[in-house]
């Protein structure tokens, strides 16, 4: 049984993944991700359902357009199979309960932000505010994503509780990348931080809570650096999207939080 929902798991994400390619491709132009349908982005021809099969019809037509011939880009097939694998290895890890689903829909919004800011430089904010409500809602009726118990406890109090932790988490996780911002653009008398990152993390604050969006304030510098070391010295540029590693931050912060808190609470003899 265990394998069914796993394969049912990794289907499940190609479709999502074909999904999120519409949401990379039209929310940086602020374009309906509805209407129109799917079409090649070069002749504008509709696209069949039999050359819209994830994966599949993208190796069958060999990465290029039925009609036009044009190349489609590897990125629709790639962010399909991430998120096919992602939706498999989170319910690996996870299991099929109520928490797959907000951690599922965290995932989603995070794939989206990653591959547009890496070719736009923007967050839109239908991934980062769009995903901070949703956050918000999530820990409203779900009082375990944020590890609080409704055993032996007033069952309305313990979801109030839930939505405080989850808008601490906002608050603390937007308001320290903010402040860091400030920081930046009085020493550097330059814009150093977008407010799509600062969003952004306030959105991780919603779902992972405070004392996590604080960690992934702290670990995503150290992935962020040695790739703005890289490309400075590959571009010369000074400017790096940050966004995917706030996304790494959290991430790491969600699987392995604990044990690095319990870490640094151990280094400090606490």
């Amino acid at each position: 049984m265990e394998n069914i929902f796993g394969v049912f798991m990794f289907i499940l994400g190609l479709i999502v993944g074909s999904f999120l390619n519409v949401c990379i491709v039209r929310m940086p132009k602020e374009k309906s991700v509805v209407f129109p349908a799917s079409h090649c982005p070069k002749c504008l021809k509709p696209i069949d359902w039999f050359d819209n099969i994830p994966l599949l019809s993208y190796v069958l037509l060999r990465g290029r357009c039925r009609f036009c011939h044009e190349k489609i880009s590897a990125r629709y097939f790639l962010v399909e199979l991430i998120t096919g694998l992602t939706f498999l290895g989170f319910y690996l890890y996870f299991g099929f309960n109520r928490l797959l689903i907000p951690y599922l829909f965290m995932i989603s919004g995070f794939i989206v932000a990653t591959f547009v800011d890496f070719e736009h430089r923007i967050i839109p904010d239908e991934i980062s505010v769009g995903g901070m409500c949703a956050g918000l809602i999530f820990s409203l009726f779900m009082p375990e994503l944020h590890g609080v118990s409704v055993i032996g406890k007033n069952i309305f109090l313990a979801h109030l509780h839930s939505l405080g932790l989850s808008l601490l988490g906002v608050f603390i996780g937007g308001g320290c990348i903010y402040a860091m911002g400030v920081l930046g653009d009085f020493l550097f008398k330059k814009e150093s931080m977008g407010g799509g990152d600062v969003k952004l993390l306030a959105m991780i604050g919603a779902f992972l809570g405070w004392q996590l969006a604080i960690l992934t304030f702290f670990v995503a510098p150290f992935f962020g650096a040695v790739f703005g070391l890289i490309e400075k010295i590959r571009t010369n540029d000074n400017a790096i999207p940050y966004g995917p590693f706030l996304v790494l931050g959290a991430l790491i912060s969600m699987f392995y939080g604990d044990k690095i808190i319990a870490m640094i609470l151990r280094g400090y003899g606490l």
